[in-house]
């Protein structure tokens, strides 16, 4: 239904108020709460507390979207509001992939976390694709969700719209990043790339390659600290060091892109892979040759599987924290959703390098760093 507002303006000033109304009036239609928010400098839910349970936030926030929602001039829409409060109880938890062991570990924190509680978790897979993520968002703000779980910082800008305007809590994992949508835990992807390559250099080795498979963004931000760590030790980026595919990660993937990259650079004698798959594939493809790692080819993966500690030899690798994580994520949403201040909303999970016998080229290895 459309409503009309006719006002009568017979003098300047009123006519200077009908102006003034009219556009105040259309200013109104187009205010969200998404709009206050980030005004205001603060998440969704944060702005909706402000207003529907002041005393749940602090006197300088209700000041602050006080002061958004005047100068935007929002009016709340009493129908949607009671149409948001009426959360289910779903945590969605979106994810790329619902087969990779990184994200099961993940998924399992997630689990135990709200084993025995009042809420469910929901998984979708986004199968690596934008705009899948997308349509599965919008089907997640029809269940009304009381939290949601989202992999990665590379959301769209239609998606992280979608996510501030389910108003509930929000929780990015796997990464860091300076502009998260609401809360965030999980690691410094190019940190750790940099310190795994870097343990390559003070290993004595010099020329070093990078393989990777499926370059993802996180894959991409492991290809810039690989970059990062050679710079810092003054050697110049060689393209034809760095082999990638878009295929997925496996083991013959990761044979054929040590195979590819030793026809390209045949002096290489390390490398660094974006996961544990293409490294334990690249230590095959070593055997196949009759190239001793770690003597004449060094080789570190990514992400810590059981499967490289087991190996022989042992394979190096970055160890991330995916199963605290997503325990730390659910411990978040809990605790936004139980009106307690959340003092800590940017966690940096950390990582640790995992230093074992196929990098070990000046000696035994050492455990974690």
């Amino acid at each position: 239904m459309i409503t009309y507002i006719i006002v009568k303006c017979e003098t300047h000033d009123n006519a200077k108020n009908c102006r003034d109304m009219s556009n105040k009036v259309h200013k109104n239609k187009a205010v969200r709460l998404s709009d206050v928010a980030a005004e205001a400098n603060v998440s969704v839910i944060t702005a909706s507390r402000a207003m529907r349970a002041p005393e749940m936030v602090t006197p300088e926030t209700r000041a602050r979207v006080a002061a958004a929602v005047s100068s935007l001039g929002y009016v709340p829409n009493p129908a949607a509001q009671a149409l948001a409060s009426a959360r289910s109880r779903i945590i969605g938890v979106v994810i790329p992939s619902l087969t990779n062991q990184i994200f099961a570990d993940l998924l399992s924190g997630v689990m135990d976390a709200l084993e025995d509680g009042p809420y469910t978790p929901q998984f979708v897979n986004t199968r690596y694709q934008l705009s899948r993520e997308e349509d599965l968002l919008r089907i997640f703000a029809t269940q009304r969700p009381a939290g949601m779980i989202v992999s990665g910082i590379d959301q769209t800008e239609t998606a992280r719209e979608l996510l501030r305007d389910m108003a509930c809590p929000v929780v990015q994992v796997m990464e860091t990043g300076s502009d998260p949508i609401d809360m965030i835990v999980g690691c410094n992807q190019r940190a750790a790339g940099r310190v795994a390559v870097t343990h390559l250099l003070d290993q004595g080795y010099h020329n070093i390659g990078f393989l990777g498979a499926r370059m993802d963004p996180r894959a991409q931000r492991r290809l810039a600290g690989y970059h990062d760590a050679l710079a810092d030790h003054g050697i110049p980026a060689d393209a034809n060091r760095v082999q990638t595919t878009p295929q997925a990660s496996s083991f013959t993937i990761g044979g054929q892109l040590l195979s590819d990259l030793l026809a390209r650079a045949p002096d290489t004698d390390a490398v660094f892979c974006n996961n544990d798959d293409v490294a334990l594939g690249a230590l095959f493809e070593c055997q196949r040759r009759g190239i001793s790692v770690p003597h004449q080819m060094g080789i570190s993966g990514f992400n810590d599987l059981d499967v490289v500690a087991s190996s022989v030899p042992t394979i190096t690798s970055v160890r991330t924290h995916r199963y605290e994580t997503g325990r730390q994520a659910v411990r978040m949403i809990l605790a936004a959703l139980a009106g307690e201040d959340v003092p800590m909303r940017h966690i940096d999970a950390g990582f640790d390098l995992m230093a074992r016998q196929s990098t070990a080229r000046r000696g035994p290895a050492q455990g974690a760093t």
